[in-house]
């Protein structure tokens, strides 16, 4: 019951969001003068359920932009009296008050008619992070490294304008052309009266912070507010670096189960080679209790992102000593981009996960073909396909 009841509320958010019957049809020029007089819009970017996303080329410079096309003709409202149109101009506002951070997609233009809205956005061309991810399966530290700080940023920025994002996720995280990132979809975003908490069910789920979902299932709950968001942040993390997320289940109830008791755990292979600074910043994420988890700027300050341990002693000697370890460690880091990994065929008849090589090439195949995460026992991964192989 209480799997179908939260499955229906999710629906609910997003219908919320979006609107149904969204057309891969361009609108008539007669109900889009001003944007067509600006912009030749060309093919599509993505969909969704009421809107569509085209790349468009600006007529008067050429410049390539992202035009968000919103279907609001049908205007229904939400359990709050709120109508899509509303929601649409309080994103607007909410990307607005972004505007100009370096990591945060930025708006260029709005078009208002009476059945539609247009946004434009700058254009990404390296498209998701979601997409980027399911490439390379995962990403090594120093790559993880580049991309969190960045979010941590942009997130310190949204907090700092009392607003909350609600759906941080790579697919709402964008890659320009240097790959560096652009949080986007500001939907769910809200901002926050001094001491405001929130109690609306929405975002997805796999992202959802423990007190969110507290807030939506039990009575007198104390509500949510802007640490959701660096949960979320947890998330995304652990996700670069194993190449799958901490509390994946297909079945939704197991999984907010898992979400609500805070387990997960960071297993074997995929975090032996990790070391243990981004595993301590993770935990710090993806706290229990809000007031206990990092902010923003208090992640920036951790250790994962100074790139040495703060304390070192003052030692000639001890310091000589890592120096040398760290001199070790680069010149075999280098000879293993030209050496290949020795491959036994007795491992790989037993278990050919445990090769990072194969492992990468099982996951990548394997997430092409099914499209979600495949769970074996406890551990998150998709090795499961090839256990009966």
């Amino acid at each position: 019951m209480l799997a179908s009841w939260l499955g229906l509320r999710f629906l609910e958010a997003q219908l919320k969001k979006y609107n149904v019957g969204a057309m891969d049809e361009l609108p008539g020029k007669d109900v889009a003068f001003d944007f067509y007089a600006r912009f030749e819009p060309k093919e599509i970017l993505g969909r969704g359920v009421s809107s569509t996303v085209r790349r468009c080329i600006e007529k008067a410079t050429g410049n390539e932009y992202a035009a968000k096309i919103i279907d609001v003709s049908a205007d229904m409202e939400d359990s709050t009296g709120c109508t899509l149109r509303q929601a649409t101009w309080r994103e607007i506002s909410v990307l607005r008050m972004m505007s100009g951070h370096p990591y945060i997609i930025e708006l260029y233009d709005v078009f208002e008619s009476s059945t539609y809205i247009f946004l434009v956005f700058e254009l990404c061309k390296n498209g998701e992070l979601f997409d980027y991810l399911t490439k390379v399966v995962a990403l090594s530290e120093k790559r993880t490294r580049q991309i969190m700080r960045q979010l941590f940023e942009a997130v310190d920025y949204v907090h700092s304008k009392e607003v909350v994002h609600r759906d941080l996720k790579p697919e709402n995280i964008l890659l320009d052309d240097n790959f560096n990132i652009k949080v986007s979809d500001f939907g769910f975003a809200k901002p926050l009266a001094p001491n405001e908490v929130l109690f609306e069910l929405c975002g997805t789920p796999g992202y959802l912070a423990p007190e969110l979902l507290r807030a939506a299932l039990c009575e007198g709950s104390r509500g949510y507010a802007r640490a959701v968001d660096m949960w979320a942040c947890g998330v995304v993390m652990y996700t670069l670096l194993a190449g799958f997320p901490p509390f994946w289940h297909r079945r939704q109830y197991q999984m907010l189960r898992s979400i609500m008791e805070g387990k997960y755990a960071f297993r074997s292979p995929e975090w032996d080679s990790i070391t243990e600074a981004p595993k301590d910043l993770i935990r710090k994420l993806l706290t229990m209790e809000p007031e206990n988890r990092v902010n923003a700027a208090q992640a920036l300050k951790h250790e994962f992102f100074s790139g040495m341990p703060r304390t070192l002693t003052s030692s000639a000697r001890r310091r000589f000593k890592m120096l040398s370890i760290v001199v070790r460690a680069s010149i075999r880091v280098r000879k293993l981009r030209f050496t290949p990994e020795s491959l036994h065929l007795d491992l790989i008849r037993s278990n050919p996960y445990l090769i990072k090589s194969l492992r990468k090439a099982i996951d990548g195949c394997a997430f092409r073909v099914y499209q979600h995460w495949v769970k074996r026992g406890d551990l998150q991964n998709r090795a499961a396909l090839f256990a009966n192989s």
